[in-house]
């Protein structure tokens, strides 16, 4: 949608001015000079705001790829403009917006029919859904005098997903005994987590004979690998756990994203869970599960989760969430009942940002507390942390 305006330029508004004042005074004191010189400006001024007065066909379209790109990844938007008249050249300068703020383009000038594409990047520095619009593009007139406005009303999203790091190790899973004990699972092999009747199409190798024959339906065996652990991601979001909610916290998601990303790319059920209770999200990670849907409301909530205030305890996570629990949170939260949590778990993790250390490792009721400034060293010590 185009809205079109023409008005004098500050630099055309003072030639007006200045040139009445000329005029009125060479006409007062008659000096000719004077005169000329004040109707010379009053006609250039008014030749300025002629040449936008007239209209010159010039079509415009903006794109921008890609609308969904990792924090301080490339969002680059392009400017299409065809000068599609035969009269006359044109110059043309551009502003753009993202999130209201102004984001200059520059200039370029287009002879009769010529097409030229201006391209400048969007930035991506902030996560979450940022907002690129409306355009604003400034035809100028003679001398600058003069310009005429064109605006592109629409609007594009672009959502900033999280960065996802490389996480290179996670800890093997575990079986759990008859007896109630638990034991680590360095290899594969399969234990049945659960039962369904079947589908056509389904593998009759995994028929679950003894279950079929008594119920008389046909039932599917549902399996998991036990070497692949079952993560449990608890992100602290209360705003006062961070010493600047704008920079530990984004590097705290991060840490999140990068672990549920590693889980998920290893086939390990994982559950995301914030403090607040607002992102409560679970990927079963089970063969011939259709999670797509889980996994892009997962990425979607870590690209639009924001620190909430209020001091909410963190809790437990459930039962069959405990193989591995790591807890992400900042430096001024209470370590003591973020160690309670991860203690709940065969392997428990508390990741810190903490601007303090460059890299600190302790051990708490035999949870692993680890302490970096930033989300990359922190992941570098869970590495080295998770290493039997």
């Amino acid at each position: 949608m185009f809205r079109v305006l023409g008005w004098l330029t500050p630099r055309g508004s003072g030639a007006l001015l200045v040139g009445g004042a000329l005029l009125a005074t060479g006409i007062a004191w008659r000096y000719p000079g004077l005169i000329a010189f004040g109707a010379g400006l009053l006609l250039l001024a008014t030749l300025g705001l002629v040449s936008v007065a007239v209209p010159v066909p010039i079509s415009l379209e903006r794109t921008v790829f890609p609308v969904q790109v990792a924090r301080y990844g490339t969002c680059t938007a392009t400017l299409r403009v065809r000068h599609k008249g035969s009269a006359w050249p044109v110059t043309l300068d551009a502003v753009d917006h993202l999130d209201g703020e102004p984001l200059p383009v520059q200039a370029s000038r287009l002879r009769p029919g010529e097409t030229k594409e201006m391209t400048y990047a969007i930035p991506t520095l902030r996560r979450g859904v940022r907002v690129v619009g409306r355009l604003v593009v400034h035809r100028h007139g003679i001398a600058g005098l003069a310009r005429r406005t064109i605006s592109l009303g629409d609007t594009v999203n672009v959502h900033v997903l999280p960065r996802t790091l490389t996480v290179r190790t996670l800890p093997a899973g575990v079986r759990r005994n008859h007896d109630g004990t638990t034991e680590q699972v360095e290899r594969g092999g399969t234990d049945l987590v659960g039962l369904r009747e079947y589908t056509p199409g389904d593998d009759l190798r995994r028929l679950h004979w003894a279950t079929s024959a008594r119920t008389g339906t046909l039932m599917i065996r549902e399996d998991a690998d036990p070497a692949r652990p079952q993560l449990a991601v608890l992100l602290d979001d209360r705003i006062s756990s961070y010493r600047n909610v704008d920079v530990d916290f984004e590097d705290a998601v991060e840490v999140a994203s990068s672990l549920v990303s590693a889980a998920i790319e290893a086939g390990s059920p994982v559950r995301l869970r914030t403090v607040s209770g607002g992102v409560d999200v679970e990927i079963s990670g089970l063969p011939g599960s259709d999670d797509a849907a889980a996994i892009a409301s997962l990425f979607a909530a870590l690209a639009d989760v924001a620190g909430t205030p209020g001091d909410d305890r963190p809790a437990a996570v459930l039962p069959h969430s405990r193989d591995v629990v790591a807890v992400i949170s900042g430096t001024l939260a209470d370590a003591g009942s973020l160690v309670l949590v991860a203690a709940s778990a065969v392997v428990g993790v508390v990741l810190l940002v903490d601007l303090r250390y460059t890299g600190r490792v302790d051990t708490a009721d035999n949870v692993l507390v680890l302490r970096g400034p930033r989300a990359e060293e922190l992941l570098e010590l869970w590495d080295r942390g998770m290493v039997p």
